[in-house]
């Protein structure tokens, strides 16, 4: 995925690094030059996509750090959230990689397991310890970006349940700087593109500060703190959503402007 379709050479020779860091994993990506077309063509595909199924309002972005560990954690209520997210962060900072991980079931199919890989995500075997999974996302958020949905599992109700205590583990073991985040709307999507009556889907993303958990990591590595760091994400996390419940006025900004803006207070793109 990339900035835009006419992203400048520099900007990509950036991504070498990271690029091989997981093109050696199938041999369709083995060149740097290769991955990095392919980024770029499939961040067009979810920019059109967006562009013509939803008004996307994204607020917040200047609070990401640009460079460093960071992990986005945020809600999850749809499908297409695990695509927002990474295009939020690439229509306002640039190309680069969102790390993520999935449940290992979606790497069954080889095709579909390459393509995901390409992307920065990786699988989780779910309802055991996956140690190697665990170690690899403690890497990642200690030198890139990933996202995690604390819940776990998508929120058939739409409301914002429990973080898993897994997730104040990593966060305790990587001490990453962690950003959380508020999606609305993506349940949307799918009843408006049935009912194309109603227009085009109004979806946003809020960030947030980055959080204070210092204090955390001055206590003993237990239960209890994994747990009291967890709870103190999503309660950023309900925050942010209660601060979303005002009108939210969505407009056609490119990312280009968006950025230009410095520090603003965030920036829509639709």
């Amino acid at each position: 995925m990339s900035y835009s379709l006419v992203m400048a050479l520099p900007n990509y020779l950036c991504l070498d690094g990271i690029v091989q860091s997981f093109l050696p994993l199938h041999p369709l990506f083995r060149h740097p030059w290769m991955g990095r077309l392919w980024l770029r063509l499939a961040y067009g595909v979810v920019k059109l996509f967006f562009r013509l199924c939803c008004q996307v309002h994204i607020e917040g972005s200047e609070h990401i750090p640009s460079q460093g560990g960071v992990v986005l954690v945020s809600n999850h209520i749809s499908a297409f959230d695990t695509v927002l997210l990474p295009y939020s962060v690439l229509a306002t900072q640039g190309m680069q990689i969102i790390w993520a991980p999935a449940k290992a079931e979606l790497f069954r199919s080889r095709l579909l397991g390459y393509v995901l890989t390409s992307l920065g995500v990786f699988p989780v075997r779910r309802g055991r310890h996956d140690r190697q999974a665990m170690r690899r996302m403690i890497a990642h958020m200690r030198t890139e970006k990933m996202m995690l949905f604390p819940e776990g599992t998508r929120s058939h109700d739409g409301r914002l349940h429990e973080g898993k205590r897994t997730v104040g583990r990593l966060i305790y073991a990587a001490r990453p700087v962690v950003i959380p985040a508020a999606i609305v709307g993506t349940e949307r999507i799918i009843p408006h593109l049935r009912s194309l009556v109603h227009g085009r889907a109004r979806v946003s993303v809020y960030y947030g500060k980055p959080m204070v958990l210092q204090h955390y990591y001055a206590m003993p590595d237990t239960k209890e703190t994994a747990v009291a760091i967890v709870q103190e994400v999503m309660s950023a996390i309900a925050a942010l959503l209660s601060n979303a419940s005002r009108p939210v006025e969505t407009g056609a900004v490119s990312p280009m402007h968006a950025r230009s803006q410095g520090t603003g207070n965030g920036s829509s793109s639709g």
